[in-house]
């Protein structure tokens, strides 16, 4: 995954642009970078590793030293960006968020049509960002090309681009990721999220619509390309992505999770005697999910472990999952007085490999806890993103639910697959009881497509769906 941060402004951006790509921070931990255009010194640019210090960290001298009315920044789960490129349109910066799926064919392609090499990376990847520019130089102009490579590539691609006379801000075709602008007297901003631009004295302008191409100046937001009427946004970005104090198409993340944990609980059907005693999320995303089921449910709501997150980051992103799991498990500290004795409802985002909550529930039991309900904010994932990248190291088959599936029908991917997807079926029934066996857990429900629909508030046909249903 990653975020974005841009500024347009009279006046030196620099600090805006460090504080607004700060903000971004929960989208990535790998690499970092801030692009700056200064009137009279031209371009200048900063990139760092961030996998073991903070962005701020990492950039505070770089923001001593740097100056430039116009900027772009990212953090990023994987290539380093921003990347100054100097082609026939001139000098420009740019960085991007998405996910690439034909990158060989490209490749070729271009190749073939006289471009003459890539820069590997560390990993021997090509650079996607580098990738992107390189389609957007086949044009004749910089709208063209932006156009030409959001056509060309099969995924998603959502990029700013940083001019000596602005920034443009290009939303994916399908709105599968979000661009909020922001305003204030003497600058506007062109951000991923919504509140990254709030503390800094920025308040909403609009948000770019699917396709949408805009030029983002210190006067005002012009539209170069109008947006398509047709969206795929990203759910997950509601379920766990997103931070808790954004909205996307006016819908807060926030509030829509305490939705979702409502729909959750109107599901559950305990009597008084065998409710549990206290519902928990696993933090911090399971959190306000929780909160929602307890208000709904009149379950007190409890947090019987606490995320030490002082030094441990985020456990999604290393890349080695046996790093990911001593992460997921260093960071939660037990309060035995809220575990001991007692029955649990756990509600985290999602349930993926299942590793990390297999470690959560077997550290409750150890911790003395006589049950542990599990509940999920989200349908079980049978599909791996092809539109984001959510997880670089996870391939279908990694699923719990394909793993189920292989051991149930002798193949991952059996003809019936659609009926795994269908809370309405045998097949899904059997599946789950599987997995909340395998997980060691005393009951598993998942969140139904339908109700975690419904706790967004958007028709389904305009939010993407794919990772749970397959459809595109």
């Amino acid at each position: 995954m990653g975020g974005f941060f841009g500024v347009a402004a009279k006046e030196d951006c620099v600090f805006d642009l460090f504080f607004g790509t700060d903000y971004h921070s929960h989208l990535g931990t790998r690499r970092a970078g801030m692009a700056v255009y200064d009137k009279d010194k031209g371009f200048d640019r900063a990139i760092h590793n961030i996998e073991n210090a903070p962005f701020r960290t990492k950039f505070d001298k770089d923001v001593s030293e740097m100056q430039g009315q116009l900027g772009i920044g990212s953090i990023s789960d994987y290539e380093p960006q921003p990347l100054i490129v100097r082609s026939h349109h001139g000098a420009y910066a740019i960085v991007t968020v998405g996910k690439i799926n034909n990158t060989e064919e490209i490749v070729n392609d271009l190749f073939s049509s006289g471009h003459s090499h890539f820069l590997e990376m560390s990993g021997g990847d090509i650079n996607a960002t580098e990738l992107v520019a390189a389609l957007i130089n086949q044009k004749g102009n910089l709208i063209e090309g932006i156009q030409h490579a959001q056509e060309t590539i099969q995924g998603s691609m959502t990029l700013l681009l940083l001019t000596s006379r602005g920034i443009l801000a290009a939303r994916d075709k399908l709105g599968r990721t979000p661009v909020s602008i922001g305003k204030k007297p003497g600058g506007y901003c062109v951000s991923f999220e919504s509140f990254a631009y709030l503390n800094l004295g920025y308040t909403m302008d609009r948000e770019l619509g699917p396709g949408e191409i805009a030029a983002v100046t210190p006067e005002g937001l012009k539209t170069l390309v109008t947006p398509g009427k047709e969206m795929k946004i990203c759910t997950f970005l509601w379920v766990y992505y997103g931070y808790p104090s954004s909205s996307y198409e006016g819908v807060s993340v926030e509030e829509m999770r305490y939705n979702c944990g409502a729909l959750l609980a109107g599901r559950d059907n305990f009597s008084s005697s065998a409710a549990p005693d206290n519902v928990a999320g696993v933090p911090d995303s399971g959190t306000a999910h929780a909160v929602g089921y307890a208000n709904a449910s009149g379950i007190p709501f409890s947090r019987p472990f606490i995320k030490y997150t002082p030094t441990w980051p985020r456990s999604f992103m290393p890349t080695i999952q046996s790093q990911r799991n001593l992460i997921a498990h260093m960071k939660l500290i037990p309060v035995h007085g809220l575990i001991d004795g007692r029955s649990l409802l756990l509600i985290d985002d999602s349930i993926v490999r299942g590793t990390q909550l297999r470690e959560t529930t077997d550290f409750l039991y150890r911790s003395g806890a006589r049950e542990v309900h599990v509940r999920p904010a989200c349908p079980p994932p049978l599909f791996s993103c092809k539109y984001l990248n959510f997880s670089r190291s996870a391939s279908q088959d990694d699923l719990i639910s394909r793993r189920v599936i292989k051991e149930l029908e002798g193949t991952s991917n059996p003809e019936n697959l659609a009926q795994y997807a269908n809370p309405e079926t045998e097949e899904y029934k059997t599946m789950v009881d599987i997995i909340g066996k395998k997980l060691n857990f005393t009951s598993l429900r998942y969140h139904r497509l339908d109700d975690m629909v419904r706790s967004v508030g958007i028709d389904k046909c305009r939010l993407c769906t794919y990772c749970w249903d397959g459809k595109v």
